[in-house]
């Protein structure tokens, strides 16, 4: 499975901080935005992944995240010039894509939870059609909103309705068979002038080929979009990291954790923000899985 991560936009709702910088790229507590869904997709066992943003603010991505090597990763990326739509991804990233199935993940989309990389990585085994991720929200009204028959098969999908079916909103995290890239390509706009994702969706639904995976207790979604939501999710990670004393979306942990980078090149990675707390945390979680602080000094010298 590839993945994409979708980091365009603009980031109006959150002007003026975004007027000079990608909204994916503001922080969250102490790690950038976009550390947090590439976490989703490297627990989901996936290490070829297309980063897609406007041309202005790709080169801080990649002066941010390189090629990925660090991480035991392939990164590549593509540029989005206009918003038009969350489904071009498919059609922006079909060479990337190949002949494989695909998970997409929106930029500004938070995910943690117990057991969530099993979670992820049975539901990425094998893609027939499309798995969505489904959250329980108190204003279904502002979401794309699932609705479950009494089997907990997925029978409708709606975008923002005014009188919701029920109270699960569609997550910004996707994952689809391959044919995901003809359907996109043979998408027509919609009033809004985008390629939707909810027409993705319910192309899927009409095969009877899509399902929807329930995050509810024990799971956590959060949508940083907004100024109150950008705050919240940082307290919420700040919160979690100080009472647990381990770090949510540190990409060096969970590259060691998956066995994408052994010990000793975890530990090199701490090195270098060696200053901070967050690198204090990777060099002790390296030694701890065995990394010989002497041997990885050399090596990194």
């Amino acid at each position: 499975m590839k993945g994409i991560v979708l980091a365009g936009g603009s980031g109006t709702r959150l002007y003026p901080a975004t007027l000079a910088v990608s909204k994916q790229l503001l922080p969250v507590a102490d790690k950038p935005m976009i550390y947090y869904p590439l976490s989703v997709l490297m627990l989901a066992g996936i290490r070829q992944i297309l980063i897609i943003s406007t041309p202005h603010d790709l080169p801080h991505y990649k002066r941010l995240l390189g090629d990925g090597s660090q991480f035991g990763l392939q990164l590549d990326y593509a540029e989005q010039p206009e918003p038009k739509g969350i489904a071009e991804a498919f059609i922006i990233g079909a060479g990337h894509v190949g002949d494989d199935s695909v998970a997409l993940i929106l930029g500004d989309n938070v995910f943690h939870g117990h057991a969530f990389s099993q979670v992820l990585t049975e539901n990425a085994r094998s893609v027939d059609g499309c798995v969505l991720f489904g959250y329980p929200v108190r204003d279904p009204q502002r979401f794309g909103v699932a609705e479950l028959d009494v089997n907990g098969e997925l029978v409708s999908i709606e975008e923002k309705p005014a009188n919701p079916r029920s109270d699960l909103a569609v997550t910004g995290l996707y994952f689809y068979a391959n044919d995901v890239v003809d359907i996109a390509k043979n998408l027509l706009p919609s009033e809004r002038c985008e390629l939707e994702i909810t027409d993705v969706n319910r192309a899927f639904l009409d095969m009877g080929r899509a399902k929807l995976v329930e995050l509810g207790r024990g799971h956590a979604w959060l949508d940083t979009g907004t100024p109150g939501a950008l705050l919240q999710a940082g307290q919420y990670v700040h919160t979690m990291e100080e009472r647990q004393g381990v770090r949510i979306a540190c990409l060096e942990e969970v590259a060691l954790r998956m066995g994408f980078v052994d010990a000793d090149a975890c530990y090199q990675l701490g090195q270098k923000c060696a200053t901070s707390s967050y690198g204090q945390y990777i060099m002790s979680i390296a030694t701890a899985y065995g990394a010989n602080p002497a041997r990885a000094s050399r090596a990194s010298s």
